[in-house]
């Protein structure tokens, strides 16, 4: 069998068709069904139940799948040694970065990014932390950006910085008048939280958990960005809390109604994250030295309460 061949059983696997699959392989379907043929009949097992719609994996062809991962990972280390002993970082890097931290994150580094490594082509998406999983899992992305710690095995993180959350208080609201706040004066049923789906709106309900009983998981609005949070509370809806990297961009008017809260203050951790495969790890050290190298004259906070982004029941 062949490194092709395993390839070609991923696809399959992965997308359950074998048209689809022979499109993302850039082959005919033909090629594609008679190279897997192949393995099988040289196995002398089924990999694919090919009698079910969509395809399945037959027992034995689960466990062939994850070993082939491993196969094609690791051989895919040797492009990445040779590369990195001649001393060239290039070629194609996808990254995701969650829809929180991409629009500040990004224009930070991407420029001098680009600048010192132009033979990188960044394909960068904005991404959940979901999608990030699955797609860093299937091979789909190289590296991301979200907020962590995921406690996935199958992950690995470097962290980047810490990221305080700041409170966004309108006037006249009862703990407008402190300079600094506690966790306990948040009241959950009046933040102004993300939609469903962003992390970041997990953080703040696991933080606002942490009072202890009383406080209701309700609210009164969603919304898919920050900015129209911030409006929504200068309508007298309500409160919210910000990344503080998104609180840089606000008016000299908004920033008024900003609340720091009292140290330890409580934080996300912002991590480069890539599979434990490691391929591609010169361009993920390149990446890493480039972010920790702008963010450290932004961000320099130290005695922080890391909330966790994993949803909590």
């Amino acid at each position: 069998m062949t490194i092709t061949q395993l390839q070609y059983v991923l696809a399959v696997a992965e997308h359950k068709n074998f048209t689809l699959a022979a499109d993302k392989c850039f082959v005919t379907q033909p090629t594609l069904s008679m190279q897997i043929q192949k393995i099988e009949e040289e196995l002398n097992i089924l990999i694919f139940d090919r009698s079910k719609k969509p395809i399945q994996l037959t027992a034995i062809g689960q466990k062939i799948v994850e070993q082939a991962k491993n196969i094609v990972n690791e051989a895919g280390k040797i492009k990445d040694i040779v590369e990195y002993q001649k001393g060239f970082i290039g070629g194609e890097f996808r990254i995701g970065i969650i829809p929180t931290i991409m629009p500040t994150i990004l224009p930070m580094f991407l420029n001098n990014f680009i600048k010192k490594y132009p033979k990188i082509k960044l394909i960068i998406e904005e991404l959940n932390t979901s999608e990030i999983i699955t797609r860093l899992k299937n091979g789909h992305l190289d590296a991301a950006i979200a907020a962590t710690p995921l406690e996935d095995e199958k992950i690995k993180e470097i962290v980047l910085y810490y990221e305080p959350f700041v409170a966004y208080i309108p006037e006249n609201h009862s703990i407008s008048k402190k300079s600094e706040i506690e966790i306990a004066d948040l009241n959950l049923d009046e933040i102004l939280l993300l939609q469903d789906g962003h992390c970041f709106r997990d953080g703040i309900l696991n933080l606002c958990k942490n009072q202890g009983p009383g406080v209701k998981n309700s609210f009164q609005l969603e919304s898919g960005s920050f900015e129209t949070l911030v409006k929504l509370a200068n309508e007298g809806l309500g409160t919210t809390l910000l990344p503080y990297l998104h609180t840089l961009d606000l008016n000299e008017k908004d920033k008024l109604k900003l609340r720091q809260f009292k140290e330890p203050k409580p934080a996300r951790e912002v991590s480069l994250i890539y599979p434990q495969s490691e391929l591609k790890i010169h361009i993920i050290d390149a990446l890493r030295n480039t972010i920790s190298g702008v963010v450290k004259g932004a961000i320099t906070f130290q005695n922080v309460q890391i909330i966790s982004p994993i949803q909590k029941k």
